[in-house]
C-alpha cells in the first residue's frame, strides 16, 4: 500500500483499483451540481412526473445538488458496472405464455453486489489516502445520471438513461464521495443526433418530449413503483412484461457496442429468463419468496407481482390460463382478485362475483366488465 499520497499519481491508483474491484467504467467529476441538472429536476417535479415516488419530492434540495447531500465533499469518483445482456431481451415479449422480466432483475441484486464492491473499495480510499469517503448505489438522493454525464461516462439519451459509447445502455451507476481533490474528467456529449428509436419504442408513450418521462406511464414504474391497481388505459400495452420493461433500452443503437456483463452474480438465472406465467399464478408468499431469492423483484411482494401476472396472463390470448385466473378470484389480496376479474374478461371468460365481495376495486372491474356499470 501507498505510504503517501505524494508517492503516486492518485487518481491513477484509484482507476486501477476500481478496475480491479470489477467496475467497467471509472471518471471523476466535481462535488457540485451538473449545469442544468436542478432546474430540470424541478421541472420533472412541478409537472408531477414522478407519480408516487414522493421521496423523489421531499429529498428535492439534496438530490440537486451533492453538496447539499453531503458538504464535505470535493470530487466523486463515478463508476459504472455492465451488465449487459448475451441475447436480446426484447425476443421474450412474443412468448405470450411467459413473463418478460427486465435484464437488470433475471439475476442477483445489483445493489447487494455493488455495495459489497463500493465499500471495500472506499474502505481502502479513505485508509490509504487519508480521506473521508461515502458511497452510494441508488439507494440515496444523488443524480447519477447528470453526474455521470458531468464526468464522461456517458450521456442521458431522449429516454432520460444514460448511454455509453462503450457499453451502450446497460451500465449500473454508483459514486463515491471523497475529500479528496480529485482533477476531473471531461464532460460526455450528446450522441442522440437525430435518432428517436427509443421514444417510438415506448409501448405506453411515457414520452411526452424527447429528455422528458413522465413515469407515471412507463411500465418500469407501474409494475414496480406503482402499489395500487394499475390504470385500465395501461394494461393491454403492458403486454407480458411483469417487472420492468426494456423497450427504450434494447433499441438504442449504441449497443451495438454493447457486450456481456462480466459480473457471474449478475448473470440471468435459467428460470427468470422466461417463466411460465402459470406457474408465476401459482405463487404463494413463501414460493415467491424463494424464487425471486437475493433478487430485486422479492422487494415487490407477492400481491403485486401477481398482480403483474394476471395483467400478462389477460393478455396472452391463451384460454388455457383462464383457470388461473379463474382460481385467483379467492385470493386474500383485494389487489389480486381484481386483476383476476379482468384477466378473466380478457380470456373470454365472465367470473361470478364472490358473495359478499366487498372491496370497491373489485367490485368495479367485475360491473363494468359485466356490463352491468
Amino acid at each position: 500500500m501507498p505510504s503517501s499520497t505524494s508517492s503516486i499519481d492518485i487518481k491513477a491508483e484509484i482507476t486501477r483499483r476500481a478496475r480491479a474491484a470489477g467496475f467497467d467504467a471509472v471518471r471523476y467529476a466535481p462535488a457540485s451540481a451538473p449545469a442544468g441538472a436542478p432546474e430540470r429536476l424541478g421541472e420533472f417535479l412541478e409537472r408531477g412526473h414522478h407519480g408516487e415516488m414522493d421521496w423523489m419530492a421531499r429529498h428535492a434540495e439534496r438530490r440537486a445538488d451533492p453538496r447539499a447531500l453531503w458538504p464535505e465533499a470535493n470530487s466523486i469518483i463515478l463508476l459504472g458496472l455492465n451488465y449487459g445482456p448475451d441475447d436480446d431481451p426484447l425476443t421474450v415479449l412474443a412468448r405470450r405464455d411467459s413473463g418478460a422480466i427486465s435484464v437488470y432483475a433475471r439475476g442477483d441484486d445489483y445493489h447487494d453486489i455493488i455495495k459489497t464492491k463500493l465499500k471495500r473499495l472506499a474502505g481502502g480510499i479513505a485508509v490509504d489516502f487519508g480521506c473521508d469517503v461515502k458511497v452510494f448505489v441508488d439507494t440515496a438522493p444523488v443524480m447519477e445520471k447528470p453526474l455521470s454525464q458531468a464526468g464522461g461516462v456517458g450521456w442521458q439519451g431522449k429516454h432520460t438513461n444514460l448511454v455509453s459509447r462503450e457499453f451502450g445502455s446497460w451500465l449500473f451507476l454508483a459514486s463515491i464521495f471523497t475529500t479528496l481533490s480529485i482533477e476531473p474528467d471531461a464532460a460526455e456529449t450528446d450522441h442522440c443526433g437525430q435518432c428517436r428509436r427509443c421514444l417510438d419504442a415506448c409501448p405506453t408513450a411515457a414520452f411526452p418530449a424527447p429528455y422528458q418521462l413522465d413515469a407515471r406511464r412507463c411500465i418500469s414504474y407501474l409494475t414496480i413503483e406503482h402499489k395500487d391497481h394499475i390504470p385500465r388505459e395501461f394494461r393491454a400495452a403492458i403486454g407480458n412484461r411483469i417487472y420492468g420493461c426494456d423497450d427504450c433500452l434494447a433499441v438504442c443503437p449504441w449497443n451495438k457496442f454493447a457486450q456481456a456483463g462480466r459480473e457471474a452474480k449478475l448473470s440471468a438465472r435459467d428460470e427468470l429468463k422466461a417463466p411460465a406465467l402459470r406457474d408465476l399464478a401459482r405463487l404463494d408468499d413463501g414460493g415467491f419468496r424463494a424464487l425471486f431469492r437475493k433478487s430485486p423483484v422479492k422487494r415487490l411482494g407477492r400481491d403485486r407481482f401477481v398482480r403483474n401476472v394476471l395483467i400478462a396472463i389477460g393478455n396472452s390470448g391463451d384460454a388455457s390460463l383462464a383457470p388461473e385466473a379463474e382460481r385467483l378470484l379467492d385470493d386474500p389480496s383485494p389487489l389480486v382478485r381484481a386483476m383476476a376479474v379482468w384477466a378473466s374478461f380478457r380470456l373470454g371468460n365472465t367470473p361470478r362475483l364472490q358473495a359478499g365481495e366487498q372491496d370497491s376495486n373489485v367490485r368495479s372491474e367485475w360491473l363494468r366488465l359485466s356490463g352491468n356499470y
